[in-house]
């Protein structure tokens, strides 16, 4: 009897285990297949581990549930977080939802901690504030429209989106909801904040049972590029995926024709969110092919005359991370536009702006907080008004369309720093600091303290140099540019050099005085003309003196006391412009010298009447004063 019992319960264990497994195996195929609503259905069921926990946040995070996902992936950080198992990719997803979810303390902890990326989410929010250049002000223009609405854009007098409106359409098992159309609507007469007269484009832009959105026009309005994905699935990395690429469609005799995809699309890789430049020359795109540096990256093409495209170019790290970026958008001044989930921002997909300088897009800059929230914003553009546009958002659970209006706000942007000396690090006060544009046309100058610190004002995307000036040191000069990736203030310590601490041959007397040091420049009695041997001298100072170009000094000549008072005056005060002169027909600016006779009153030994010759050659001298 106990062996019958035991063999039952033996069965009943082993048909508990059968389901459990053909369970797991049936949840993991709709994971696979992106079939996450009701892939979540079944996990919810299971016996817990870190995979089903960490697989159920994934069906919530993908469908930006970011409240039921943080509850699952809470789980697999709290219980399971010691295991060697959990991914990089999983603290990036749970990073992502405790953002979506404003848990910022934690998140800065994750990304601190796990994914090696130091943040101060306060700190940096504190600075973004006084950085960013618009504040934005928002209308829900589709929250009285069914289904995702999302990437709206101009076309004549229509506003073109995207939209899961049509309820006809078979479900997409991802979310559950139906196939993306493209749609044209128009503003109500009644509610200039709603659309009304909405209506699909035709079929030889939408499909029955593929998603099409993001349609980007010509300004003759006679070509269109969207994005639509294959009805082939591809494997990639052991899942099925639907590649979604871009296709062109042309207006003929008033229908468009039938959409072909682009050249640079492939079936094995996706390109999508097409956008054009103001004079239509290049495409821009965001693709996940093979030479992306994150999941997805923003590229462009060259259009040719002939309509033809280029091979495709990655815009570089000033602009993708190794996340996501995507939803690509250029205005005329040929600033980018663009939402990605790879940098500082508020959780989600955020809105980021990168300038374009010398052909270089410059480093992104966050929107700031009046138009990014904490789930997924993106796809904005910009209307025949600069600050006027749209931009789209899932803050209210479900993608929506918002108009906005953006206002400029005031920005102060400052370089600022300390000046030392370089080889002691002492505080360097009366220190002049000096700031030059790119053309060396000074723009703010002043003289630092007793705290040795500057601070000066200065403006974005621009190119400067700052030199900080001391007499007696070697002026330091660094080369900056201000960009619009949220730094207002531009940190740069100004270390300058002493001539002495540079030069051999440049000295401290014990009254503070600096000199040249080079050997004495004898003149024939009575006379003033350079000799020989003295030019060899007076060369190498000319050397130096070209080596540093801000060095100014005084060239003091003195005599021996073998001649009348006055005589010697006059004699040495010849002997110091000659001298001088000498500079000067090699190449030295007049203005950067001075000279001086001293005659016989400073004597380095005085003896008087009484000197012996080597005493009498040694006040009868040269010197080299460094004023500057």
């Amino acid at each position: 009897m106990r062996n019958f019992r035991l063999h039952i319960l033996l069965i009943v264990l082993a048909s508990g285990f059968f389901s459990f497994s053909q369970s797991l195996r049936k949840a993991d195929n709709l994971y696979n297949n992106r079939a996450y609503v009701k892939a979540a259905e079944i996990y919810s069921q299971l016996p817990k581990s870190a995979e089903v926990y960490e697989k159920l946040g994934d069906c919530y995070y993908y469908n930006s549930q970011f409240d039921k996902a943080y509850k699952a992936y809470q789980k697999v950080y709290n219980d399971y977080s010691l295991d060697k198992k959990i991914s990089k990719t999983f603290y990036f997803k749970f990073f992502d939802v405790l953002r979506g979810t404003k848990k910022y303390d934690l998140a800065d902890e994750i990304s601190t901690k796990y994914l090696k990326d130091s943040l101060d989410t306060k700190a940096q929010l504190e600075k973004l504030r006084k950085v960013v250049p618009f504040d934005y002000q928002l209308y829900n223009i589709t929250s009285d429209i069914s289904g995702s609405n999302f990437g709206a854009t101009i076309y004549g007098d229509k506003i073109i989106f995207a939209s899961t409106h049509n309820a006809d359409n078979p479900d997409y098992k991802w979310n559950k909801k139906p196939y993306l159309d493209i749609y044209e609507s128009q503003f109500s007469e009644k509610d200039s904040t709603k659309l009304d007269s909405i209506k699909a484009l035709p079929s030889s832009i939408n499909t029955k049972k593929q998603h099409e959105s993001n349609a980007v026009f010509t300004k003759d309005g006679k070509t269109v590029y969207f994005s639509r994905n294959l009805d082939k699935r591809v494997e990639i990395d052991s899942n099925k995926v639907a590649v979604v690429s871009i296709f062109k469609s042309e207006l003929i005799n008033n229908e468009w024709a039938e959409a072909k995809p682009v050249s640079f699309a492939s079936e094995f890789y996706s390109t999508m969110h097409p956008a054009l430049n103001s004079d239509e020359s290049k495409l821009y795109f965001s693709s996940d092919m093979p030479s992306s540096i994150g999941s997805f990256d923003i590229y462009y093409v060259d259009i040719t005359e002939d309509g033809s495209f280029g091979e495709p170019v990655n815009l570089g790290a000033s602009v993708n991370t190794d996340r996501r970026e995507q939803f690509p958008f250029i205005v005329k001044d040929s600033t980018l536009y663009f939402a990605s989930n790879g940098r500082f921002g508020f959780g989600g997909l955020d809105l980021y702006a990168s300038s374009k300088k010398d052909g270089e897009f410059l480093d992104a800059l966050n929107l700031g907080e009046t138009i990014n929230s904490s789930y997924d914003d993106f796809a904005f553009v910009v209307t025949d008004s600069i600050n006027k546009g749209f931009m789209s958002s899932n803050r209210d659970g479900n993608d929506n369309i918002y108009s906005f209006n953006r206002i400029p706000t005031n920005r102060t942007y400052y370089i600022e720093g300390l000046v030392t000396d370089k080889v002691t690090g002492n505080l360097l006060p009366n220190t002049t600091v000096t700031l030059f544009d790119e053309d060396g046309n000074v723009v703010a100058e002043m003289v630092v303290g007793d705290d040795a610190k500057y601070k000066l004002e200065t403006r974005p995307n621009r190119s400067y140099s700052i030199e900080g000036f001391q007499p007696k040191y070697i002026p330091e000069i660094q080369f900056f540019n201000t960009n619009d990736s949220g730094n207002i203030e531009f940190n740069i310590e100004l270390e300058i050099e002493s001539y002495k601490d540079a030069e051999e041959i440049v000295t401290d007397d014990d009254k503070g005085n600096t000199f040249i040091q080079l050997e004495n420049i004898y003149f024939d009695f009575a006379k003033w003309d350079i000799k020989p041997q003295a030019a060899k001298t007076l060369d190498v100072l000319v050397a130096l003196l070209k080596k540093y170009p801000r060095m100014e000094i005084q060239l003091g000549a003195h005599t021996d006391s073998r001649a009348g008072y006055e005589f010697n005056m006059d004699l040495s005060e010849k002997r110091a412009r000659a001298t001088l002169e000498y500079l000067v027909e090699n190449g030295i600016n007049r203005a950067r010298l001075t000279s001086k006779g001293y005659g016989e009153s400073q004597p380095l030994v005085p003896c008087g009447d009484n000197c012996t010759e080597i005493e009498f050659s040694i006040n009868r001298r040269c010197e080299f004063l460094i004023l500057k």
